[in-house]
C-alpha cells in the first residue's frame, strides 16, 4: 500500500485524506493555512473547511512544501486558480512523483487552460490523472458510499492509480478520457450557480429540472467540441456530478446561486466566504471559450452576465425564456 501526498487541505483534500487514512494509507498533506495544519495535527480536526469530523492519525499536515513526503502519487487539491503556483512550488523542492492526480474542478482564468493543460505544461515528465464525480466532501470524510471517475490517458496508469485510491467506501471507475472528466467537473459548477438562482428566485421545480436538462446539453456540446467523448458526459464525472451539485445547497456553487437569486450582490457574497466558489471564477472564461469555439451555451452566458452585473437576474431569465423556438438537441 503506497503512501500518498495531498497538496491542499480544503474540504475536498482533507476528505480524501480521511477516506484513504481510514483504509490504512499514510497521508502527507500540505496546507496553505497554518491554522489548518495546527488543527489537523493537534486536534485531529479541520475546523475551517470540514467542521467537527475527526481526522485519522495517519494524516499529517505541514505548511512547508519541502516537508511533505516525496511519494509516487500526489493529489493536487488546490483551487483551480492557484493550481499552477502550487504545482511550481512542489516541483521547486525536487519532488518527482509517478502521477499527479488533479481533483480541482475549474478552468484557469488568465489562460483558458484546463487543469490537465496546466499540469502538462508544468510537469511534462509526470503522468497526469483527473479524479472527478458526484462527491460532497463531508460524505466522503464520513465514509459514506461514493463513486467517482479516475481518468488518465494511459490505461495502465488509470487502473493502478484507481486501485491505490480505492477504499471500502470510495469506488473509482476508470477512463482514458481526461478532457471529458475535467470538463464535466468545471462546467457543472457554473450550472449549479444557475440552479441556485432558480431556487433563490423561487421559480419552481419544473424550471429547475429544465435547467439541469438544458445545462447537460451545454456541457456535452462543449466537451465534444474540445475533443472529449460524448459517453463520458453521461457518467460519474458528467451527469452524475451535475445532478448532485445542482440539487443540494450543500454545494457552495449552488448556495452562491441561491444568494444571487435572492437579490444579493455577487461581490459581497464572495467577500464573505473563506472557501472558494469555483464556478464564479470559471463562468467568465467558460463563456469566452464557448464563444471562441462557436459552442452555444446560453445558460453559461447568462450566469456570466449576472455575476459581472452586466444583466439583472430577471433580465437574464427573460432572455433565456424568449429565445427562438428550435428543435431540441442534446
Amino acid at each position: 500500500m503506497s503512501s500518498i501526498t495531498i497538496l491542499g487541505a480544503g474540504a475536498w483534500g482533507t476528505a480524501l485524506a480521511q477516506s484513504l487514512a481510514c483504509a490504512g494509507q499514510a497521508i502527507s498533506m500540505w496546507c496553505h493555512e497554518s491554522d489548518v495544519a495546527v488543527s489537523i495535527n493537534a486536534e485531529r480536526r479541520n475546523h475551517l473547511f470540514l467542521g467537527e469530523i475527526e481526522i485519522d492519525p495517519l494524516v499529517t499536515a505541514t505548511t512547508r512544501m519541502e516537508a511533505v513526503s516525496p511519494n509516487d502519487i500526489v493529489i493536487l487539491a488546490a483551487p483551480a486558480q492557484f493550481m499552477r503556483a502550487v504545482l511550481r512550488a512542489h516541483r521547486a523542492v525536487g519532488h518527482r512523483p509517478r502521477v499527479y492526480v488533479c481533483v480541482a474542478k475549474g478552468i484557469e482564468r488568465d489562460t483558458g487552460a484546463l487543469m490537465s493543460d496546466v499540469l502538462s505544461q508544468e510537469a511534462p515528465d509526470v503522468q497526469i490523472a483527473v479524479l472527478s464525480g458526484p462527491s460532497f466532501a463531508a460524505d466522503v470524510a464520513r465514509g459514506l458510499p461514493t463513486a467517482v471517475t479516475l481518468a488518465c490517458a494511459d490505461a495502465d496508469c488509470a487502473r493502478d492509480t484507481a486501485k491505490a485510491l480505492q477504499t471500502p467506501n470510495l469506488r473509482p471507475y476508470i477512463s482514458t478520457d481526461v478532457i471529458g472528466a475535467e470538463i464535466g467537473g468545471a462546467v457543472k459548477n457554473v450550472l449549479a450557480i444557475a440552479c441556485g438562482i432558480v431556487v433563490g428566485r423561487q421559480l419552481g421545480a419544473s424550471a429547475h429540472a429544465a435547467l439541469v436538462a438544458r445545462g447537460y446539453a451545454e456541457m456535452k456540446r462543449f466537451a465534444v467540441a474540445l475533443g472529449a467523448r460524448a459517453e463520458t458526459m453521461a457518467g460519474m464525472s458528467g451527469l452524475g456530478d451535475l445532478v448532485l451539485t445542482c440539487s443540494h445547497a450543500q454545494s457552495r456553487n449552488m448556495s452562491f446561486g441561491i444568494a444571487l437569486g435572492e437579490g444579493r450582490n455577487p461581490a459581497e457574497i464572495l467577500a464573505e466566504r473563506r472557501v472558494v466558489t469555483e464556478g464564479a471564477a470559471t463562468a467568465p472564461i467558460l463563456a469566452r471559450l464557448a464563444h471562441e469555439k462557436s459552442v452555444e451555451m446560453p445558460i453559461t452566458a447568462a450566469v456570466d452576465t449576472i455575476i459581472s452585473q452586466r444583466v439583472s437576474v430577471d433580465s437574464a431569465i427573460s432572455d433565456l425564456l424568449s429565445r427562438p423556438i428550435k428543435y431540441e438537441a442534446i
